[in-house]
């Protein structure tokens, strides 16, 4: 039987564990199988970049954090060498992160997770892994909208153009017609005046 202090050390694991995933908007579980000490300090360099924590704890810990934090369905993907993911800011970035560490090590693998409070599948994670980022989107977003102020610039100038055109047309034809008329009075004023034979 365990001692009391080997138990009290596991509680305070299962609650700082249990505290840091109530924070996290992402929860990743991978399998580490078959990782290098080189490939593992790339990864961990990486996930710091992305502002997400990696950390290899023991299955029975990671099942009493979740059930802590009222997470359920994901107690099958706690089997064999599992590592957990921690993303407190953002869960793109480390999902990217970790998706293409995947595609590059063929036994390092997703097993599922948690995306702020929605428990989701490898495959579900991998779907969101590999949209844009959210500055690519952004500036894809940016370019799609400076487009079309380009194309309304265009079309109002072109409606300006025809208005102007338009305007021309009618102030020739006024004094067209102007010049008809004073044309028509004067031949008037001239039949007039002119004495009869």
């Amino acid at each position: 039987m365990a001692s009391e202090k080997i138990l009290n050390q596991k509680k305070e694991e299962v609650k700082k564990l249990a505290e840091e995933m109530k924070e996290a908007k992402l929860i990743l579980l991978t399998e580490y199988r078959g990782i290098n000490v080189e490939n593992d300090t790339a990864l961990r360099r990486d996930l710091r970049n992305a502002n997400a924590k990696y950390t290899i704890i023991k299955n029975n810990i990671t099942r009493r954090a979740l059930a802590e934090c009222e997470i359920e369905g994901l107690d099958d993907k706690l089997v064999g060498p599992t590592a957990v993911v921690i993303g407190k800011e953002d869960y793109l970035e480390p999902a990217k992160a970790i998706y293409n560490f995947t595609k590059n090590n063929e036994y390092y693998k997703i097993k599922g997770g948690v995306i702020e409070g929605k428990v989701m599948t490898a495959e579900e994670i991998i779907t969101l892994a590999k949209l844009p980022s959210r500055e690519t989107l952004l500036s894809m977003l940016a370019g799609a909208l400076l487009g079309n102020i380009s194309k309304i610039a265009v079309a109002l100038n072109e409606v300006k153009k025809q208005k102007e055109e338009a305007g021309e047309k009618v102030a020739v034809n006024v004094a067209v017609e102007e010049t008809k008329s004073s044309t028509a009075e004067e031949t008037n004023t001239e039949t007039e005046t002119t004495p009869a034979e």
